[in-house]
């Protein structure tokens, strides 16, 4: 059951990654792994990632509301451990399709105890 959650997760995220249009292209992707600590222990709610994508990214964010299955699953990776965070982030990582994303998630991430 928790494997299944996990997927459920990682393709929610994944597909969130897939169906946001390829805005962050000038962010550039750095090819060494990027470090997700800040994602796999953040301590925020979803209302605070929420109030950080929206002042920070409001086009993702835009996106992100258009989107209850991404929604749910973010909501479901912040009520996660950070074990099953990790498997999430893992998952994720081997997608090629949401490394353009690991920009912007580490900097809500790291940012959203502020809201």
């Amino acid at each position: 059951m928790i494997t299944s959650s996990r997927k459920f997760i990682a393709a929610a995220l994944g597909g969130l990654a897939l169906s946001v249009p390829l805005t962050l292209a000038g962010a550039g992707v750095a090819s060494a792994q990027p470090d997700f600590t800040a994602v796999v222990n953040t301590t925020c709610n979803y209302d605070q990632v929420m109030a950080a994508l929206n002042a920070q990214r409001p086009d993702l964010a835009q996106q992100f509301n258009a989107s209850p299955f991404a929604q749910g699953a973010l909501r479901n990776f912040l009520a996660s451990g950070p074990a099953e965070r990790q498997q999430t982030v893992n998952q994720i990582q081997a997608s090629p399709a949401a490394a353009q994303y690991f920009g912007p998630i580490n900097m809500i991430a790291s940012s959203c105890n502020n809201y």
